[in-house]
C-alpha cells in the first residue's frame, strides 16, 4: 500500500509515543521535501518508516492546491505522482482539494477508528484525549463525536 502524509499526522502521533499506529496499519509512509522540512523543525529525528521522496518540480502547484501550505501542496502532489494508496491530511482544504484531484485521503482520527477496529488500540475516547493533551490537536466537538461514533463508543 503507498501512502503519503501531511505533516500533521506524523507530528501529532510523535508527540504523543504513538508513531507505531502508522506502519503498523500502513507499512512505510511516504513524505515530500516541506514535510521532513516541518517535521524537522519539531523533531530530532524521523522513524525509519517516514520515508522521503522529492516531487517533480517543486514550485509547481496542482490545480485547486495553490492557496494551501507547502506541505499540503506537496503531499497532494506526491500522491498525485505516486498514484498512492491514501493520502493522510487533517486539513479540510486539502482534502477537498484533494478529492477534487481524484486521491483517496484521510484524516487521523479515521487512522485511529481503524486502529481501533484493529485491536491496536483498546479506547477512541482515551486516544482522543491524548491526542488533545499531549500532542496539542485541536478537535471540534462534532469531529470528536463522529469519531467516538465510529469506534463505536
Amino acid at each position: 500500500m503507498i501512502v503519503v502524509s501531511d505533516t500533521t499526522a506524523i507530528t501529532t502521533l510523535l508527540k504523543v509515543g504513538e508513531e507505531r499506529l502508522l506502519p503498523e496499519l500502513f507499512g512505510a509512509v511516504t513524505i515530500p521535501q516541506a514535510v521532513w522540512d516541518e517535521l524537522h523543525a519539531f523533531h530530532s529525528g524521523l522513524p525509519d518508516f517516514v520515508k522521503l521522496r522529492e516531487v517533480t518540480e517543486p514550485g509547481q502547484r496542482l490545480p485547486g492546491t495553490e492557496t494551501l501550505g507547502r506541505g499540503e501542496a506537496e503531499a497532494i502532489k506526491l500522491a498525485a505522482e505516486m498514484r498512492a494508496d491514501l493520502l493522510l491530511v487533517d486539513d479540510r482544504k486539502a482534502r477537498a482539494a484533494a478529492t477534487r484531484l481524484g486521491l483517496a485521503c484521510t484524516a487521523l482520527l479515521a487512522v485511529i477508528v481503524q486502529a481501533k477496529q484493529t485491536g491496536r488500540i483498546s479506547s477512541v475516547r482515551s486516544f482522543i484525549d491524548k491526542l488533545e493533551t499531549k500532542g496539542g490537536l485541536y478537535l471540534s466537538h462534532a469531529v470528536k463525536a463522529e469519531a467516538l461514533e465510529s469506534g463505536g463508543e
